[in-house]
């Protein structure tokens, strides 16, 4: 047909041929009553009596009963109209792309191969990517496709191929998209520019895309916020050895996946991370990969069986050091847990691996599943020594696996149970310390470093962590500097990095604001903290201001005050400062030489306050 409009509803298929005769160019596709189109070149000649076509749908009858449009002659003997002989042929209507949403997965596309429409302005921040180039299927596919750059975050047409599964996803930043890591995954899937059309020539066709007519985009699935009462980043630690089986593993899985689902995952909720423990620890997901239970089911029935000898507390080790890091997704102020599950008799020491994670802040809760024979010599009193000194809160016992889920909310209920979260409450696990450190000129650079070494000393002591010990500084001249407040960081290593790096001021004294500015600024977001509330002053000289008035203001907000003088620092100062009673509050030396044996003062002076408040 050579207008438009006289291109009948009932054709199957009308081509809109160019004229004049003679001449060569580019002739229009249609298909009725769907808006498509597209562009087919023609080739003129001199003159013509029909068109030619093949294609692979039944035409539809001419008005009036006439001859099909295609495949029989389309056109009549017209002088003006080229002879014009093409084979053109059609993909099936399947080909239309899939409206999606940004958090689509792989997996939710079950076939080979599909052409996707990614909508834009997708929250790049949360949407979940496993790999590069290759994705696990589990990945979203409109962030695969942005981290590979076949679409920007305006979105378009995306083509997915599905893969088979394998290990080692990598983690690449890539177009405003950090990819993560994975172990292994059973599907995989890869991403290329999309089909934004639907009919084409074969040859040089040109398509576009058939308008979404009758479909609604799918909403933007909301992230669950998860049990709220329950916030906690939990590691679980199952046994992968040859002691437990292929046929208890799966069991085991199981009732982790039971554990999991019972927690109440989601973003505001308790997160999840799996490690196996065999002949080598193996990390199978972190914190971050997952916040909804369905994810973490899924990744849950994945994990495959290693084998190897049970070497537990290799495992809890390594995943007191590797598992639970800022990179890894976890977050500030929520407490770390790792729940280990003894199958048997561990082919290592975990008591020494229990030892470890205390020392990063890791609260270990240990599920013994044992026969008859339980409980096994000497494994009673290590799981306790591993976990916590007098207190038995954090074992829980299972008879076998089988029948286990009515075991499922006694664990869950325990693990919620943030007060009871720690090991018995002590002076080392329950205070919170800040450091006043004097930077005056007076002090000098390396005396400075005496000081810092002391404020170490006294540090490392505690058992720093998320529900444990906090500490802060706060170096002071006329200014203040606060060099890191109690929720900055929450490992002993961290703490102990960053006082060793204080840079000194230098400058005058005013020790009176700095007492001022610290209750203020560092104890004052603190207040609601069950940690009883220390402060030690460290200084060389004489305050140009008033200290008795902030000292009693600290005092009368609950805050312990140790003073400790060098050098030119005067008595009566100290004395002011300090708690009562001021002789056991308050220490002297003449040499910055002279901290040292101070250290072990102020630590007994802070445990025997600690248990005082407590009685």
């Amino acid at each position: 047909w050579s207008q438009p409009s006289r291109c009948p509803l009932s054709a199957g298929v009308c081509l809109l041929l160019p004229e004049p005769a003679g001449s060569e160019g580019a002739g229009e596709l249609r298909v009725p009553g769907s808006g498509e189109r597209g562009l087919v070149q023609a080739a003129g000649g001199a003159e013509g009596q029909q068109v030619a076509a093949r294609s692979d749908r039944a035409p539809g009858p001419r008005p009036g009963g006439a001859a099909p449009c295609i495949p029989a002659a389309c056109a009549p003997a017209h002088p003006h109209l080229p002879l014009l002989r093409m084979v053109i042929t059609f993909p099936p209507f399947s080909s239309v792309p899939i409206a999606i949403t940004c958090f689509t997965r792989g997996l939710d596309i079950r076939k080979e191969k599909a052409d996707v429409l990614c909508p834009g302005d997708c929250p790049l921040e949360e949407l979940s990517v496993f790999g590069n180039i290759v994705y696990a299927s589990v990945s979203s596919i409109c962030g695969a496709a942005i981290h590979r750059g076949v679409i920007g975050n305006s979105g378009g047409p995306v083509r997915i191929y599905s893969l088979p599964g394998r290990e080692n996803y990598s983690s690449v930043v890539a177009n405003g998209i950090q990819s993560q890591t994975l172990s292994r995954w059973s599907a995989s899937f890869t991403v290329t520019k999309g089909r934004s059309g639907t009919q084409e020539a074969t040859g040089r066709a040109v398509s576009t895309a058939r308008p979404a007519t009758g479909k609604r985009l799918k909403k933007t699935p909301e992230k669950k916020a998860g049990n709220k009462d329950c916030k906690a980043d939990i590691a679980f630690l199952i046994d992968g050895s040859f002691n437990i089986g292929q046929r208890r593993f799966n069991l085991q899985k199981n009732f982790v996946g039971k554990v999991a689902l019972m927690l109440g995952i989601g973003t505001e909720g308790p997160h999840v991370g799996l490690v196996q423990a065999s002949e080598h620890p193996k990390i199978e997901f972190y914190l971050k990969n997952f916040t909804s239970a369905k994810d973490v089911l899924f990744a849950i029935k994945e994990v495959g069986f290693r084998g190897g000898n049970s070497n537990t507390g290799k495992a809890l080790k390594h995943t007191a050091q590797k598992f639970f890091t800022a990179d890894t997704g976890v977050r500030k102020g929520i407490p770390k847990v790792v729940v280990v599950f003894i199958d048997g008799w561990p082919s290592d020491d975990i008591e020494e691996a229990g030892i470890v994670a205390r020392e990063f802040g890791v609260n270990v809760f240990i599920v013994s599943v044992a026969n008859a024979d339980w409980p096994i010599p000497g494994l009673t009193l290590n799981i306790q020594d591993a976990v916590c000194r007098n207190n038995g809160f954090f074992s829980y016992h299972m008879p076998n696996w089988f029948g286990t889920t009515k075991y499922v909310k006694p664990l869950v209920q325990k693990l919620c149970a943030h007060e009871q979260m720690m090991c018995s409450k002590t002076c080392y696990n329950s205070v919170n310390i800040a450091f006043l450190i004097d930077g005056s000129s007076s002090v000098g650079d390396s005396n400075f470093r005496l000081m810092l070494e002391f404020v170490s000393n006294i540090a490392k002591t505690f058992e720093i962590s998320d529900i444990g010990a906090k500490i802060a500084a706060v170096q002071f001249t006329y200014d203040q500097r606060t060099e890191f407040s109690f929720t900055d960081y929450s490992t002993k290593e961290n703490v102990l990095a960053v006082i060793r790096n204080i840079r000194y001021m230098s400058g005058g004294t005013a020790t009176g604001d700095a007492i001022s500015f610290t209750v203020r600024n560092v104890f004052g977001p603190m207040r609601d903290s069950p940690n009883k509330n220390f402060l030690v002053i460290v200084t060389d000289g004489q305050s140009y201001d008033d200290v008795r008035g902030p000292a009693a203001a600290a005092h009368d907000a609950g805050i312990t005050i140790f003073s400790v003088g060098v050098a030119w620092a005067p008595l009566d100062d100290l004395k002011d400062m300090a708690s009562k009673p001021k002789e056991s509050h308050a220490f002297f030396t003449r040499e910055f030489t002279g901290l040292e044996p101070i250290v072990s003062d102020v630590i007994r002076g802070i445990c025997r306050d600690f248990l005082e408040s407590q009685q």
